[in-house]
């Protein structure tokens, strides 16, 4: 998926906080993934995660290639048990042989380790949930957790982690410590109550032991299906690597967002919010529907921000009674023949009332000006004037003259 740089705007201040527009990520090291690289100053990458049987090779590898011909850079697959394991490693020869080398993610949970050592063979990550790595079923009579126990049970947590972390920092390969707001270790609720506070320590346990083994490729998330406990919990993560000297990579997303537009509002609502604060580098939207819908969210989020320029971007007004064509209609038919470009602003506006002025940053400008007519603009100069049901075709040469259209 190309990718253009942010565009400077001539004359504007880096020192004038009050007024600049641009994002200011937070800095972070870089974490490889395979291919692809994660923090640093690389973009911030899409993932998804396929929702088909891993058992199932020639059908994970049919839909770990769908979601990457979309646009998705990293793909995760689900590792309940041994055999899941050892599909993967024929799901990645199988991408290999039929396709090309996808990087891919291994999801492992409850006492996950032999499984972990398993896949860690197979792919470039693998996702650990501190709260389920090593489960231990809760106690109903338990009132709470005095220091010695909660120290043996961390020690359990460091044996039983620290194959993984050999394995994966021997073969250069990467982790990412997952903490779900929903399945916090029991010893973590009694200590810090069934907040972010928790999930923050709960990530920080598990960070502090890859680091006493000198292993530091992380990529860190605090997901929760609750958005203000999802970006409290990132907020607060950031604080605490910063009080720590630690700069890993973040990984955003809201879990269990649901479906439909809800689902697409609830994901936006927190990845956005963090990432206009300059905090992620790499998003999922997690929606209740087939993996394919999740990644034009994602890149729509991105571009929304300027973080990425993938696509086209759209100006267009809301429409009143000014409007002089069926804005909708129109605004459809420039997006169709036109939404196969990469890096373009076209303005859709319906008089010339709002429109130089509102569409003053596009590339090019559709205006409705008269009855049955439009006006065509590059940037803030007016083109020429076209009857209406030529517009569109009188655009597309307009883009074509400059040299900047692409069949599709």
């Amino acid at each position: 998926m190309q990718t253009l740089q942010n565009s400077v705007v001539p004359g504007a201040s880096s020192t004038s906080a009050a007024f600049d527009t641009t994002i200011h990520r937070r800095k972070t090291c870089p974490v490889a993934v395979g291919s692809v690289t994660i923090g640093g100053n690389h973009p911030v990458v899409v993932q998804s995660m396929i929702n088909e049987d891993t058992l199932d090779v020639d059908g994970s590898v049919a839909a770990i290639r769908r979601l990457h011909e979309l646009g998705c850079e990293i793909v995760r697959v689900t590792v309940p048990s041994l055999a899941h394991a050892k599909a993967v490693g024929e799901i990645r020869q199988k991408l290999i042989q039929t396709y090309q080398l996808v990087p891919l993610v291994a999801d492992v949970h409850h006492n996950g380790m032999k499984i972990a050592l398993e896949v860690a063979k197979h792919v470039d990550k693998v996702r650990i949930n501190p709260g389920l790595y090593v489960f231990e079923k809760p106690s109903g009579d338990r009132t709470e957790y005095s220091q010695t126990e909660f120290d043996e049970i961390g020690e359990k947590i460091r044996e039983t982690l620290e194959p993984l972390v050999i394995s994966l920092r021997d073969q250069g390969k990467a982790m990412r410590i997952g903490v779900n707001h929903g399945s916090l270790a029991e010893r973590m609720l009694f200590t810090y109550g069934d907040t972010p506070e928790g999930m923050v320590q709960s990530a920080l346990e598990f960070i502090r032991i890859c680091e006493s083994l000198d292993f530091r490729n992380l990529v860190i998330s605090l997901k929760a299906s609750r958005v203000p406990v999802m970006v409290a919990a990132y907020r607060l993560m950031v604080k605490r690597m910063n009080e720590a000297n630690m700069d890993y990579p973040l990984h955003l997303g809201v879990t269990e967002a649901g479906d439909g537009e809800y689902g697409r509002i609830k994901s936006t609502a927190g990845i956005a919010t963090l990432l206009a604060d300059g905090i992620g580098d790499t998003i999922r939207v997690s929606l209740t529907e087939a993996p394919e819908k999740e990644i034009p969210v994602c890149y729509s989020i991105l571009q929304a921000l300027g973080l990425r320029k993938t696509m086209v971007e759209y100006v267009a007004c809301p429409s009143c009674g000014r409007t002089l064509f069926n804005l909708e209609e129109v605004l459809h038919q420039v997006r169709e023949a036109t939404k196969h470009l990469t890096g373009l602003d076209i303005a859709v506006m319906g008089c010339i009332v709002n429109g130089p002025g509102e569409m003053a940053d596009a590339d090019y400008g559709y205006v409705g000006k008269q009855p049955g007519y439009i006006s065509l603009y590059r940037g803030r100069e007016e083109i020429k004037k076209v009857p209406e049901d030529r517009g569109v075709e009188e655009l597309i040469g307009l883009i074509k003259a400059d040299g900047r259209w692409v069949e599709p």
